[in-house]
């Protein structure tokens, strides 16, 4: 599977990447090895993902993602926040 995926760094400045691996590339990221952009930001949080089919769509969607302005990332995570704290939600109520 391939990934899009938008790191909040230590600065409150946002990172967007893509991997087939999140969590070896968020570890890869916090210990000083991912891109160099996040090198000086560490700790790092993965804040929002995306499943992708391919590469291509999973790159392509980093580059659209990159264009957002700082609100529509805000508003994008803010949605994608909300709708896993009501998974889980869903998940401890059905156990």
């Amino acid at each position: 599977m391939n990934y899009t995926y938008i790191l909040l760094c230590a600065d409150n400045t946002f990172y967007i990447g893509w991997t087939t691996d999140l969590d070896n590339r968020l570890e890869a990221h916090n210990d000083g090895k991912g891109a160099k952009y996040t090198r000086g930001r560490t700790p790092v949080k993965l804040v929002y993902w995306e499943e992708h089919k391919n590469r291509s769509e999973a790159q392509k969607r980093e580059v659209a993602l990159r264009r957002f302005n700082k609100k529509q990332k805000l508003n994008l995570i803010e949605g994608f926040q909300e709708s896993l704290e009501k998974e889980q939600s869903i998940n401890y109520k059905i156990k």
